[in-house]
């Protein structure tokens, strides 16, 4: 078999956190990107500085930061302990809120992009028909930016599916639970079964390779449209 069992759930582990985070990130970072697109305010800066700070910040990093902050001295351990919720490090729920937190930027820039090339005069336009807020947002913002929203969903998805340090740090590698699919390769490597880690890295190569190139291809086709 190409693949064996545990490649295979280590595959559909991969998959699930990837969709999670995407469709969490959908909800959290869609107010984030309109807010930054459309503000003035001082925070602007530091706020997306804060966003954007995974893109330069090892993996390694942090996980270590967010270890310490689910671990149970931080104030997220400690909250989950006063709610009566098991620790988050080595869970799924774990690798979940650290995997959001690390793929943030690939869903706000995108979406704040978009938000910020529709401009103002549609927006104006809609208000001088006594368009509220929300109607303005939903009817207009949000259509007019659907080519960002599905570039940041597909990096989103893409670059959460190709995470090691983060998921490592707060998750470990346990079977079936957080032994995603780039640490069972690491775990290949380690028991020095190259011909298996080659597998499964061939597999997690051209599935990259496709949601790029499907992604570059798009790009010109909605031009032209």
């Amino acid at each position: 078999m190409f693949l064996d069992a545990a490649d295979l759930q280590a595959l559909w582990l991969t998959f699930r956190l990837a969709l999670v985070v995407t469709l969490i990130l959908f909800v959290v970072g869609t107010p984030i990107a309109w807010w930054l697109a459309r503000t003035a305010s001082p925070w602007k800066g530091p706020v997306g500085a804060v966003v954007a700070l995974p893109l330069v910040l090892p993996p390694s990093v942090m996980g270590f930061y967010l270890l310490l902050a689910m671990g149970p001295d931080g104030p997220v351990g400690q909250l989950t302990q006063w709610l009566g919720v098991e620790p988050l490090p080595f869970t799924f729920a774990g690798l979940v809120v650290a995997s959001v937190f690390y793929s943030l930027p690939f869903m706000v820039q995108p979406v704040q992009n978009a938000f910020e090339a529709i401009g103002t005069r549609p927006l104006e336009v809609a208000a001088t028909l006594r368009a509220s807020p929300l109607d303005r947002f939903f009817t207009i913002a949000l259509p007019l930016a659907r080519p960002g929203f599905l570039t940041a969903g597909v990096l989103t998805f893409a670059h959460t599916v190709g995470e090691f340090g983060v998921v490592l740090m707060i998750g470990g590698s346990l079977p079936g639970i957080t032994r995603v699919a780039s640490v069972q390769i690491y775990d290949h490597v380690e028991a020095l079964d190259y011909s298996q880690a080659h597998r499964l890295a061939a597999v997690m190569l051209v599935f990259s390779f496709m949601v790029l190139l499907a992604l570059y291809a798009w790009r010109p086709l909605r031009k032209k449209g």
